[in-house]
């Protein structure tokens, strides 16, 4: 056992200034991988104000009683998708109730800042399959330091913000395939900067997405070097997870290498067909990279298959230009054709260079009410029942819902996800996508799962490790200077759960279910959940880059 007060860690705290909050008898697993101690955990404010022995506060007025509980960090969502659901519904509870404190938005090249008036309108359009495109919401900020603004208006858990690279993209080049000039770069690389000014932590890319998938590699390692030169990191969904998925991998990995920019892979995933067995040669991968002193971290799911747009499918060159483009080449007989042989034959960019299999593709949301009888069915279903194939189908959904359909993609092995979550390098995202009738159900259970499942259950990794995945090192990824571990003196995000039954309830049946064993989570030192249940409190900030690393601003 751990001493219950590690060295430069504060005694009984002053009862002199906010009231004090006892955590009583908790085995406390603090975040960086080391074995868990028992000890009482001492809140004051917004921060952890002592870590004493154990009985040390029993029986004090109000105490929480965590006798059999685990006491850990606030887990850190490294790949999120609630960049909208934050602000319509801020209590959040598809998070919170999972013990995420703290999640890292802006992803996959494609957000809502910065925008202008035309691009704001473009991006609502582009990813309402991942946050639908609620009518009447005031989208009334442009640049990063106004949104940030507005999540600190009331938020249930903390957020980071990365810069979109395909928002940035368009703000300069529109949303056609045409390379960027020397001017246009340099126009790009001023936005990030300005971003990065205002608070956002690094930079997304979404390179199997449109418009970020029509930036050359010259104009990627112009963004990378900004962000280096930021003090960020860079995210990106690469170009392809399926065919030619190792390449992709390499390519982003030499990106980092060349310019200095740390490299944070998304959902670093094997999935399809060619992939399957494959994690190891991934793996060996990651392992020269970080040998050879690239600064290199990755997020996984704990799910086989993945989420995403219906339109994602598209080959790049049939999304130029937005939404209404993709529409006309899709009622556009010789395009359709052309369409049609990149999706079936060829394998598209868009479906990661592998031949779309309509089995695989299951609708998960719809943006038209009046199509809400075809979620929870794949393309093929679809098909089968309408009498047409299974191309004729997908083009009919897309152009009936205008491409906001969402769906499930199920194209992932076991094998490669266990192998994946284990690496020295991994963290944990849900790439939670909550819009939908039937959405993922990593939204709902991500951590609870990687501690249940893959922890307790398959004991892949210890309790001890799994929490340090979750916690710690996304955190030193982050630079958060006072979050990701307990320690006195830091922020009180905090998450008490029963290791014997913590776990996940979502189902695909059944997708928005609250874990269980998750017994209070205490975001900047305030209880969004108490006993089993939300209490309402909105106590998150917006967490924004700094040069003394990232922090919410007072």
């Amino acid at each position: 056992m751990a001493p219950p007060t590690a060295p430069g860690q504060a005694g009984p705290p002053s009862r002199a200034a906010a009231p004090l909050t006892f955590i009583t008898g908790a085995t406390v697993v603090d975040g960086t991988g080391a074995p868990g101690f028992a000890a009482d955990v001492v809140l004051q404010g917004g921060t952890i104000s002592g870590i004493d022995a154990p009985g040390t506060h029993a029986g004090e007025p109000g105490a929480i009683d965590a006798a059999g509980l685990v006491l850990c960090p606030g887990f850190i969502d490294m790949h999120a998708h609630s960049d909208l659901a934050l602000l319509t519904d801020p209590g959040h509870y598809a998070k919170l109730s999972q013990g995420v404190t703290t999640e890292l938005l802006g992803q996959d090249g494609l957000s809502y800042a910065p925008v202008d008036g035309p691009v704001l309108a473009a991006m609502r359009e582009k990813i309402a399959g991942w946050n639908g495109n609620p009518a009447g919401f005031d989208f009334s900020w442009r640049g990063v330091g106004e949104y940030l603004d507005r999540l600190d208006r009331g938020i249930a858990v903390n957020a980071a913000y990365l810069v979109p690279q395909g928002t940035v993209r368009a703000m300069v080049c529109g949303l056609g395939d045409t390379p960027a000039s020397p001017e246009q770069v340099a126009a790009q690389q001023e936005l990030v900067r300005t971003a990065m000014a205002e608070g956002a932590v690094g930079m997304s890319s979404g390179l199997s997405y449109t418009p970020g998938m029509y930036a050359g590699r010259g104009e990627l390692e112009a963004l990378c070097t900004a962000v280096a030169e930021a003090g960020g990191f860079y995210a990106p969904h690469h170009r392809s997870y399926g065919a030619g998925a190792l390449e992709a991998y390499a390519d982003m990995i030499d990106l980092a290498w060349r310019t200095g920019c740390p490299l944070h892979l998304a959902h670093a995933t094997m999935n399809f067909a060619p992939n399957k067995g494959r994690a190891p040669e991934l793996l060996e991968l990651l392992d020269a990279a970080l040998d050879d002193g690239v600064d290199l971290t990755l997020d996984t799911y704990p799910y086989l298959p993945g989420a995403t747009t219906l339109s994602a499918v598209l080959p790049g060159w049939a999304s130029a230009g937005g939404n209404a483009a993709t529409l006309d080449r899709l009622r556009d007989p010789a395009q359709l054709a052309r369409i049609r042989h990149d999706v079936e034959v060829a394998g598209s960019d868009g479906c990661h260079g592998v031949a779309a299999d309509w089995d695989s593709l299951e609708i998960s949301g719809v943006g038209d009410p009046d199509l809400a009888g075809l979620v929870g069915r794949t393309v093929a279903e679809i098909a089968k029942d309408s009498g047409r194939d299974g191309f004729a189908a997908f083009v009919d959904i897309l152009l009936r819902d205008g491409l906001a359909t969402g769906v499930l993609q199920h194209v992932g092995h076991e094998e490669n996800v266990r192998a994946i979550m284990v690496h020295r390098a991994h963290t944990g995202g849900s790439d939670g996508i909550l819009a939908g009738a039937k959405p993922h159900p990593r939204a709902w259970g991500t951590f609870p799962r990687y501690l249940g499942r893959y922890s307790r259950e398959l004991g892949l990794m210890t309790l001890e490790e799994t929490v340090h995945h979750l916690t710690g090192r996304p955190a030193a990824r982050l630079k958060l200077r006072d979050r990701g571990l307990v320690r006195a003196g830091w922020a009180a995000d905090l998450v008490l759960f029963d290791p014997d039954t913590v776990a996940d309830t979502a189902t695909f049946a059944n997708p928005r279910q609250a874990a269980e064993g998750i017994h209070y989570v205490i975001v900047n030192g305030a209880a969004a959940i108490a006993a089993g249940g939300p209490t309402g409190t909105l106590a998150g900030r917006a967490l924004r880059h700094t040069p003394e690393g990232t922090r919410s601003i007072p």
